[in-house]
């Protein structure tokens, strides 16, 4: 029965409201729907890359795997080895949208109007920020652009990396880049702190901790820098200029 509230509304059974939101999310489920198929829209992956990518427990991952196959969102598709992997289907797809735009909100939101602590990224991995950065796109500032990085990073998590932006749209895919425009060089650690704003790249590069070679273009003119993002609102900054009202052309990183 419908109940009511203190001023004596009466109150609709969960049946008889609309809402699409609502809807969707009960389709979606919990997060981690989202958080897998983000992964598997890069590629098909098997279970314990989808471990390492996400962190989450093996005991949950494997019910939420059963889960998205079931509702359509992923299959499992052939793989090397007898191990199976999951791909995305047609439906998990039509996510993506949805997936980017959640992303860009915490970048472009979550991170200014919420004041988070972005400390607790410190120890964010390589590959994970590298795999982050279509979504950390300022898509002003890549509209027109054509321009490829590749960035070698040794240590812990150190691999080489192929970045590659085309008129607003950023891809991300492992070895090396043929005719890059701009090389990095440097320890992972080094890297991540640049790339997420906790490192000064004019210092890390004065110190011989960052190397970079070719032409003029930088990194950190088309991305955000999530330390730098949560410290001071993006929308001070002109589009086309760094936060220190530098051009691209003169930035070190």
């Amino acid at each position: 029965m419908p109940g009511r509230t203190s001023r004596g509304a009466v109150v609709p059974r969960p049946g008889q409201v609309f809402d699409p939101v609502a809807r969707a999310l009960d389709l979606i489920g919990d997060k981690w729907t989202l958080v897998l198929v983000r992964h598997l829209l890069v590629r098909p992956r098997g279970f314990q890359e989808l471990r390492v990518r996400t962190g989450i427990a093996p005991r949950v991952l494997s019910t939420r795997l059963r889960q998205l196959t079931s509702a359509g969102f992923v299959e499992p598709v052939s793989g090397p080895g007898a191990r199976s992997t999951y791909g995305v289907t047609d439906r998990g797809r039509s996510l993506e949208p949805l997936i980017a735009d959640i992303a860009r909100w915490y970048v472009h939101h979550a991170l200014t109007d919420l004041d988070l602590d972005t400390e607790v990224f410190t120890e964010t991995s390589p590959v994970s920020i590298l795999e982050s950065l279509p979504f950390l796109l300022r898509e002003d500032r890549a509209l027109g652009a054509d321009v490829t990085f590749e960035i070698r990073l040794s240590g812990e998590g150190g691999g080489v990396w192929t970045i590659r932006i085309d008129d607003g749209q950023c891809s991300v895919s492992p070895g090396f880049a043929a005719g890059a425009h701009v090389r990095y060089t440097a320890d992972a650690r080094v890297w991540c702190g640049v790339a997420l704003g906790f490192t000064d790249p004019r210092e890390a590069i004065r110190d011989g901790l960052l190397f970079k070679e070719g032409g003029r273009a930088a990194m950190d003119h088309y991305f955000h820098q999530i330390a730098r993002v949560s410290r001071a609102s993006a929308a001070s900054e002109s589009p086309q200029t760094g936060e220190r009202g530098e051009s691209p052309e003169r930035r070190a990183t």
